[in-house]
């Protein structure tokens, strides 16, 4: 089972269809799609900055921000299915489904996923790998990747996110992030 990421600055041009296209076309089942926030997240980051409300409420309103772009991958692959805990995930894979997890709030809080931006959708995805004993992370990025770094480097230079290292540093899956060209 594979766990892809796709990040939410790809929505801003035909890259991201592509790539869901590329999902549907090497995949029939085994995979589950993590959207990144995208617009919807930045959003989120400017209200945060103007009026300056706790780091909590802000992890709540970015993980709404996956949601949407989890509804916007399903408008745009209506065939594929949408599901928002671990349980549901698992049932949607069971039945070949490709699954676009739409984060549950509630399941991330009571998993103790920390509240901070040190953990976006990256972190996120390599959590729920793990949760799924996944044999892959793939994320997909529109950033150009050099792949001579580490994921410590790609941390430093924001291609990660902060707290990746620490969701990845023991994982049993194998994790690679590319350019969606490379996709």
């Amino acid at each position: 089972m594979i766990v892809i990421k796709l990040g939410g600055s790809l929505a801003e041009s035909v890259a991201l269809v592509s790539c869901l296209n590329t999902i549907e076309q090497a995949y029939t089942g085994g995979v589950v799609i993590v959207p990144g926030g995208g617009a919807f997240a930045d959003q989120v980051r400017m209200a945060q900055q103007h009026w300056r409300f706790d780091d909590g409420t802000a992890h709540a309103m970015a993980l709404l921000a996956m949601q949407q772009m989890a509804l916007l991958f399903k408008g745009l692959k209506p065939d594929f299915s949408i599901a928002g805990s671990i349980a549901g995930i698992q049932a949607q894979l069971a039945r070949q489904k490709i699954v676009i997890w739409s984060p549950d709030i509630v399941e991330l809080d009571e998993a103790g996923v920390e509240a901070s931006w040190d953990i976006t959708s990256d972190s996120l995805a390599a959590w729920l790998a793990g949760m799924l004993s996944s044999d892959e992370l793939i994320l997909v990025k529109s950033a150009m990747i050099d792949a001579s770094l580490g994921i410590d480097e790609l941390v430093e230079h924001g291609i990660v996110d902060k707290a990746f290292c620490g969701f990845t540093a023991r994982a049993p899956f194998t994790v690679k992030i590319i350019n969606h060209r490379s996709f």
